[in-house]
């Protein structure tokens, strides 16, 4: 019975150290002026509920293995924006427009996503990412979504 008491309480204190550790994670993202691949693709796969992720290097190796990043980074470079449009598309699996369709490149993920009105603002595609913008654009991708399923 001694142990039964001590599994629930275990059970009860566990999701709230996982909690602060993320919310750390994301405090620590928005002072970022410049993203990098690796924290990038951890936040985007973390929203896209990619199962398997654990890790930053476990994002950024999985994204890579699948070619939802430019084979030639490295995991500490920083991102671009068309980098970025890419990633989200591929984890997301949205449909694009017809030269997505065909080409698949960062350029035409990237215009898709300002068509969609998911990128806002003025930013250039070869733009490095800051912490609050990658936030920014995963939750519109999100409320984008949401809305779909309305």
């Amino acid at each position: 019975m001694r142990y039964m008491g001590l599994l629930i309480c275990v059970f009860l204190v566990a999701p709230a150290f996982v909690h602060s550790q993320t919310a750390q994670t994301i405090e620590a993202l928005l002072d970022l002026q410049a993203v990098s691949n690796q924290q990038a693709a951890w936040l985007v796969l973390e929203a896209a509920n990619v199962p398997g992720i654990s890790s930053q290097a476990d994002a950024f190796h999985y994204a890579a293995e699948l070619n939802w990043l430019p084979t030639n980074v490295n995991a500490n470079d920083r991102i671009s924006f068309d980098q970025l449009s890419l990633l989200i598309m591929r984890a997301f699996d949205m449909k694009g427009g017809i030269f997505f369709s065909l080409v698949g490149s960062p350029h035409y993920a990237y215009r898709e996503l300002v068509h969609r009105n998911i990128i806002l603002g003025r930013v250039s595609p070869r733009m490095a990412v800051s912490g609050y913008n990658l936030l920014y654009v995963v939750n519109r991708v999100l409320s984008f979504q949401e809305a779909e399923l309305l």
